[in-house]
């Protein structure tokens, strides 16, 4: 049985149009239940309506309070009864029983070699600090902020005339490998999430998680 999934985004949705194409492909066994976002012109919107999946918008800005505007997405969430939450560019920090209730079944894909760079702007930050190397990595998601159990990373070398947007583009191309991937490994049932910690084929990953090469699938 496919691995059902509700997929959250806030913009284009460019890690939501990976999933879509490599589900329609045959390399990944996932049935996307909903897509749901708080920004109204949200590209992603789009890309899921193109491919008949079903979308909801609910406003941030409608709601009185940050846990009043969770407690509702939750619910429209719990509909679907997803094996599988997804936050794809979903761009709201969320409180800590919604990640609660969530907890070992969302997933993050943040624009950093995670604990580096958490929150915002993280190409710049990377160019700014002289590093060598910058990147993303798939998480669990936790309620501290790009602070839960890191499944696997990607790495791209900064060349000494990147700038932020060059650097994106950069890590977006990783972010269309890796993401997939670690959808496909919980599809298969070989990455379990247990007490904060991520066991990939029965075996305990580093904090950091798998360092990607192409050799993985």
């Amino acid at each position: 049985m496919s691995l059902s999934v509700v997929v959250l985004i806030s913009g284009s949705g460019s890690n939501l149009q990976a999933l879509i194409d490599q589900s329609l492909e045959g390399k990944l066994d996932i049935d996307i239940k909903a897509v749901i976002s708080n920004k109204a012109d949200a590209f992603g919107l789009t890309r899921a309506q193109q491919a008949d999946i079903p979308t909801h918008f609910i406003n941030h800005k409608d709601f009185p309070t940050r846990d009043a505007f969770d407690s509702k997405l939750q619910n429209a969430i719990d509909e679907y009864q997803p094996d599988l939450v997804v936050l794809a560019g979903f761009m709201r920090i969320l409180t800590e029983e919604f990640t609660r209730h969530f907890e070992g079944k969302m997933l993050n894909i943040h624009p950093s070699l995670l604990p580096k760079y958490k929150g915002l702007n993280t190409h710049q930050r990377a160019i700014d600090a002289n590093d060598h190397e910058h990147g993303v990595s798939v998480h669990f998601v936790s309620a501290e902020l790009d602070a839960g159990a890191v499944i696997i990373q990607a790495a791209t070398k900064i060349d000494k005339d990147d700038n932020a947007d060059s650097l994106a583009k950069k890590v977006h191309t990783l972010e269309h490998k890796i993401y997939p991937l670690v959808i496909k490994w919980i599809s298969e049932k070989r990455l379990a999430y247990k007490s904060g910690k991520v066991m990939l084929d029965s075996e305990l990953l580093p904090e950091t998680g798998i360092r990607y090469n192409q050799d993985l699938n």
